[in-house]
């Protein structure tokens, strides 16, 4: 957190980050929780959501569209690129001016207060995604998963069939599960996935 409150994402885009750099080649074709997508894809919407919610915290035009999930054209130096672009992130957010406002991502318009939880909901999640595809191990920051639980909460409560995309009909998980799972829940996921052997 910030001394103001706000989250400060640079935790779990340095966590993801860390994830990212120890992908491997062979990795790229394995399976994630999100369906149909397999790493490669993940990797490359991890840029992208990166770039797209940097430019909504300066308040800058971004990409047009909602980001597509294309892992054909991931970037070969994805392990320099994709950690940068999320360390770019958490700079920008870390903006008090950030949170003001309206702001836009992936075409859609909110306020920049639900931009910046939105970013860091995303990064958290598709952190354990990344990780549990690859087999890596990862513990993001409690805060950044307790902010992120505390943006996804009222939205599952009162969809909990999900939100066609963003979330997928809620998992239910043990209320004294870790607060990981219970956001992984949250978000649709069963945090007892793993890839098919």
């Amino acid at each position: 957190m910030t001394g103001d409150g706000r989250p400060d994402l640079g935790g779990a885009t340095e966590a993801v980050a860390a994830l990212v750099r120890c992908t491997s080649d062979d990795d790229l074709g394995r399976p994630t929780p999100c369906p149909g997508t397999d790493v490669a894809g993940l990797l490359d919407h991890l840029g992208g959501l990166a770039l797209a919610f940097t430019t909504a915290a300066r308040h800058e035009p971004g990409p047009d569209g909602p980001p597509v999930v294309d892992g054909s054209r991931l970037d070969p130096e994805f392990r320099d690129t994709v950690p940068a672009a999320l360390a770019e992130l958490a700079v920008a957010w870390r903006d008090p001016q950030a949170w003001t406002g309206m702001s836009e991502a992936g075409g859609v318009e909110m306020p920049g207060e639900v931009a910046g939880l939105v970013a860091l909901d995303e990064v958290v999640v598709h952190g354990w995604d990344l990780a549990v595809a690859t087999g890596q191990p990862y513990d993001p920051p409690v805060d950044a998963v307790e902010a992120a639980m505390g943006f996804v909460a009222p939205t599952a409560a009162e969809r909990p069939e999900g939100t066609p995309g963003l979330f997928g009909p809620v998992v239910a998980v043990p209320e004294d599960a870790p607060a990981l799972d219970r956001l992984l829940g949250l978000t649709g996921r069963d945090p007892a996935w793993r890839p098919p052997a």
